[in-house]
């Protein structure tokens, strides 16, 4: 969006303006973020896809709080993005 010349463009037409490009702004915002979120999503699916690169002879407790841990982050972001648990309405 071309910024306009403030000496000859009326005034309505300059306060306009800058919601325009506050709005242009959070999109532009808005589209980075989410495509930093479906990175990391998938990045975590082909890390599930693997078993957490952990070999079932090597299983052990250790693995397992480690997916407690991964699930009780993901369940908190889960629950705000869903309005569920603490989040419920």
């Amino acid at each position: 969006m071309a910024r306009l010349n403030p000496q000859t463009t009326p005034r309505h037409q300059l306060r306009a303006e800058k919601p325009a490009r506050n709005k242009e702004a959070a999109i532009n915002a808005f589209a980075a973020k989410k495509a930093e979120i479906d990175e990391m999503l998938a990045r975590l699916s082909s890390l599930s896809d693997e078993h957490f690169n952990a070999h079932p002879d090597e299983i052990n407790w250790g693995h397992v709080g480690t997916l407690e841990h991964y699930a009780s982050l993901l369940k908190r972001i889960t629950d705000s993005a869903f309005s569920e648990g603490e989040h419920a309405e």
